[in-house]
């Protein structure tokens, strides 16, 4: 009874795990004592029993580590200790910890991409630039590369004329340009206004259609004045019909 105390003491210490009970296979056995009342200690033999298989489920887990190491890193040669008997916790984390540090290593020193990475990559470039073939993929490729060069020497030095920051996104670049052609057309607007002397846009078009009326017959006679006086100069119109007189 006192043996039986003290592995009950052991199982409820902060110490233990969690008693996690399973239906034992045989009989439960209840001691009792003897004036018929039970002593208590009903659950050891579940609870021995539970950890009994934990402890064997180790070993498998501990094989089953194994061989995912030898997968990893074929290069190792089987231990002779594997087969004991007895598996610790600590050769399981020994075993976690080799794994891991070796996957770890396969990822930083992994600088040559997968086979299957690269023709999702090429298959992504002829998705996003319509290129039917792969034989189509380097002279799109170096069509890309031209464009690009060309798009961003011309950002560059509309940058510069604009007396934008390096930084500015093109969205900024088109608003700039689209104010100052705003600018631009408005003074071109006022200048025509001011030299036909008139702000009605009716008067303007008035003004044009007299002036394509009117144009025409004044300029044939330029001309037939120039070529009958033999000469090659408007100044020299008005001289050379005076010296007629």
């Amino acid at each position: 009874l006192q043996v039986l105390s003290h592995i009950d003491s052991i199982l409820r210490s902060p110490r233990a795990p969690p008693l996690i009970y399973r239906r034992s296979k045989g009989p439960v056995l209840n001691y009792i004592k003897e004036d018929g009342q039970e002593c208590g200690f009903e659950h050891l033999p579940l609870t021995i029993e539970m950890w009994a298989d934990q402890l064997m489920a180790l070993k498998d887990l501990h094989r089953s580590l194994k061989k995912l190491s030898l997968e990893l890193m074929p290069w190792q040669t089987a231990d002779p200790q594997d087969n004991r008997e007895s598996i610790r916790v600590e050769d399981l984390q020994f075993l976690v910890d080799a794994i891991l540090e070796e996957v770890e290593n396969k990822e930083k020193n992994s600088q040559t991409p997968s086979l299957h990475t690269l023709s999702g990559i090429v298959s992504h470039f002829q998705k996003l630039f319509d290129v039917n073939s792969l034989n189509g993929v380097y002279p799109r490729m170096n069509e890309v590369y031209t464009r690009l060069g060309e798009m961003t020497n011309a950002m560059r030095n509309l940058h510069e004329l604009l007396e934008l920051d390096s930084s500015a996104p093109p969205t900024v670049v088109v608003d700039t340009v689209g104010k100052l052609c705003e600018i631009i057309n408005k003074n071109v607007t006022e200048q025509v206004q001011q030299l036909l002397g008139t702000q009605d846009i009716h008067s303007i078009i008035n003004k044009l259609e007299e002036h394509e009326r009117f144009f025409p017959p004044f300029q044939a006679l330029i001309q037939a004045l120039l070529c009958l006086l033999e000469i090659s100069n408007l100044d020299n119109i008005l001289p050379v019909v005076r010296s007629l007189k």
